[in-house]
């Protein structure tokens, strides 16, 4: 189990223990390195220095999406590589994915036209290995807006149809770390690499501090990965011999904004004044509109939405949706993330390639970087067989990740996991929960909702300011998803900062009493945590 009731044993055994690999590095890149390696047969650690999908991996557009902007680039390998990982991504995950039919709508003079967005679509769906059900339809100006009433109808020619999925990226990533440990990694949330450890010049492990009591301790590995995303350069110059290879850092941001001050009927591509493509999302109630793309040279825990960045949005919302009265105080919350991608002279934020690249120091440390969440499974694919290549006399198990469920997505097909959501509703019951809670659990956690519905039958004698399925969540959350903190529960494991800023508000108070109690917090641990809490707030509403 990922618990942090356990930490003082998982520390234990890293520290005695001498592993094959060492990861370093909880977004989603290095979750994938963790479970390709232990399922080959490899021993892992792997250690992250904030909350698991702290940084990238829980403020992307969470799309898993088969950039088609790329073709625009002509980077045809890309397309052609995240397009299939795609479907395999959705398969292994149905309940943190789902398919979002895109609208992607052409004007006169605008980046696409009706000839390049047919043809690119058509190449899209040929390169990507789209199904049948779900390759793209071209639309008459009328069929578009029909579909969405609000675009602008001023020199509207048309609009292509096709499938993205959208996901819950710091979901995906702590599924996939649960299969990891559940398949024998070891993981650890907030434990900093201090230094690498070395012996005849080769970086053989690290000295580790944990994050929450300060203690110092050392853990061997064959193999020292690091995957810590927009901290890679950072880490690097703890080696001894690093190369050249440099990122550069770019910034998205995404505003949220209710459905009943903008009532987005269909999720949209579309084109900004300066010629920037932007989604405008719906999820439940909420809509969300991004991204940009700058670069950032600020702290990478601290990506903040700016007062540019938002007019920037909502500005492009305007000019696409020009009947929509949007104002800056509609913007409920926001997030901010940022790209680590790999320096090229003189290209501008949106031109850098998002592809991923493996590079070795002459110490034997690896590092990945770049790459795109849909392509996470495939780049800890290629990484680990570089990896194997360091065991010259052992033999391992071949990849298996593309047919392997993650936590709580053991499910055939598609049919199978809407009647398994319709069951657990009509179950909720029976656990004093609403079929609303239940279905909402059960989408959420997948298979793993039975252990969230006998918490929640157990909790329901006791009297709470909390809604029981919020106390189930937290219970859960601490036993098998490592939270610590209230932030790691309502920011990563629910979103809720995101599309439920007003609950957050509402509950913090007896979320942090009631996970103070739970993890005996001192005193001064609970005025940490939540002054944590109230900055992120801060933070998400843009008043930093």
């Amino acid at each position: 189990m990922l618990s942090s009731i356990t930490r003082p044993k998982v520390k234990q055994f890293m520290r005695d223990y001498q592993f094959d690999l060492l990861v370093i590095g909880g977004g989603i890149t290095g979750a994938g390195i963790a479970l390709d390696a232990v399922t080959r047969g490899l021993s892992v650690a792997l250690i992250d220095m904030q909350d698991f999908a702290a940084g990238t991996s829980s403020r992307s557009t969470k799309l898993v999406h088969g950039g088609l902007r790329y073709l625009k680039q002509f980077e045809l390998k890309i397309v052609s590589e995240t397009g299939k990982e795609r479907d395999i991504v959705y398969h292994n995950a149905l309940h943190v994915t789902e398919p979002e039919r895109m609208l992607l709508p052409f004007h006169k003079g605008g980046t696409f036209g009706k000839l390049t967005t047919a043809a690119g679509l058509f190449v899209y769906d040929k390169l990507a290995g789209v199904r049948k059900e779900e390759r793209r339809e071209m639309l008459t100006a009328e069929e578009t807006l029909e579909m969405e009433p609000l675009l602008k109808r001023e020199g509207l020619l048309g609009g292509g149809h096709y499938v993205e999925y959208r996901t819950d990226d710091a979901r995906l990533t702590i599924e996939t770390m649960k299969k990891a440990v559940q398949k024998g990694a070891l993981c650890l949330n907030y434990a900093k690499m201090e230094q690498f450890n070395y012996y005849n010049g080769k970086v053989v492990g690290a000295l580790v501090k944990d994050m929450l009591n300060g203690e110092m301790f050392s853990i061997d590995a064959t193999v020292v990965v690091n995957a810590s995303g927009p901290w890679v350069d950072e880490v690097r110059k703890k080696d001894e011999m690093s190369n050249d290879k440099t990122l550069r850092l770019t910034k998205g941001v995404h505003i949220v904004i209710d459905r009943i001050k903008f009532p987005l009927r269909q999720a949209v591509y579309f084109d900004a004044p300066d010629g920037r493509m932007i989604f405008a999302i719906p999820r439940g109630k909420k809509a969300y509109i991004g991204t940009t793309d700058t670069f950032y040279d600020g702290d990478p825990a601290r990506p903040v939405a700016t007062s540019e960045d938002i007019d920037y949005l909502l500005e492009a919302l305007r000019y696409m949706f020009p009947s929509t009265i949007v104002k800056r105080e509609d913007v409920e919350s926001t997030w901010a993330g940022v790209r680590p991608l790999i320096y090229e002279e003189g290209k501008d934020a949106s031109e850098i390639s998002r592809k991923d690249e493996i590079w070795e120091a002459d110490t034997g440390l690896l590092t990945i970087a770049g790459g795109k969440l849909t392509g996470y499974r495939k780049m800890a694919e290629h990484v680990v067989d570089r990896i194997v290549d360091r065991f010259p006399s052992q033999s391992f198990n071949p990849c298996v990740t593309e047919q392997l469920r993650l936590s709580g997505g053991e499910f055939d097909n598609e049919e199978h996991f809407q009647s398994f959501l319709d069951s657990k509703t009509n179950e909720a019951g029976l656990f004093s929960l609403s079929k609303e809670e239940g279905r909402k659990l059960s989408s959420t956690y997948g298979t793993n909702v039975d252990i969230l519905f006998n918490y929640a039958h157990a909790l329901s004698v006791e009297k709470s300011d909390l809604p029981l399925s919020w106390r189930a969540e937290i219970m859960y959350g601490i036993h098998y998803e490592a939270v610590v903190t209230p932030a790691d529960y309502l920011i990563r494991r629910k979103g809720a900062l995101y599309f439920e800023i007003d609950h957050v508000k509402q509950y913090k108070e007896a979320v942090i009493n009631y996970m103070a109690n739970l993890l005996s917090y001192s005193e001064e641990e609970k005025k940490r945590y939540a002054t944590e809490l109230d900055l992120q707030i801060q933070i998400a509403e843009g008043k930093e």
